[in-house]
């Protein structure tokens, strides 16, 4: 008996796959609600070295089994590995269905194509964005403003505090509750 699955995923935890669950919910699939995954790991990370994807693809599909996702871009944003994963589950029998693109059938000639041309647009636009989120960067420096992860000013205070009271590394680890690594890494800096 034939099945439908539904992959949704999202790059970053600011980001909720609740959109695209009710998107698939106003198609023509049914989905039971254990056969909708979802996970939050970036596009770049090959499909099958995704913990949900992996479980997916080797513990719950079957042959017969329909796999939907609401975009191209969600099984991943590398030409080669969106391929490379379509290609393996046809193979394994699986049909993978993919609703933003115009055929439903990927192992035709024609589906082919199509997956060709817009899973080389979808590399290209993960291209974009880092070089979009390279020239802001580039820009915020040249205006002198700070780029990357805040100083993490009360940390050092609290470290520096702990160390003029005696304490040791591992002590004020304890007391404040951050890692060794951490207090390490503050107990030499200055205010």
């Amino acid at each position: 008996m034939s099945r439908e699955f539904a992959y949704c995923r999202v790059s970053t935890s600011e980001q909720t796959v609740e959109n695209q669950i009710e998107a698939l919910s106003k198609t023509n699939y049914s989905f039971q609600r254990n056969r909708i995954i979802c996970e939050t790991i970036s596009g770049s990370v090959p499909a099958m070295k995704r913990p949900a994807f992996r479980t997916l693809v080797e513990h719950k599909l079957e042959p017969g089994d329909t796999l939907v996702v609401l975009k191209l871009d969600r099984l991943g944003r590398n030409n080669i590995d969106v391929q490379n994963t379509v290609e393996m589950l046809i193979a394994k029998g699986i049909q993978p269905v993919s609703l933003d693109l115009p055929v439903k059938n990927l192992n035709s000639s024609e589906g082919k194509l199509t997956l060709q041309m817009f899973s080389a647009f979808a590399e290209f636009e993960r291209n974009r964005i880092k070089e979009r989120t390279m020239e802001g960067q580039a820009r915020a420096r040249a205006e002198g403003k700070r780029v990357g992860r805040p100083k993490a000013v009360s940390t050092t205070k609290k470290v520096q505090e702990c160390k003029s009271q005696g304490l040791s590394q591992s002590k004020t680890a304890k007391s404040i509750g951050i890692s060794l690594p951490t207090v390490k890494r503050h107990w030499n800096k200055c205010l």
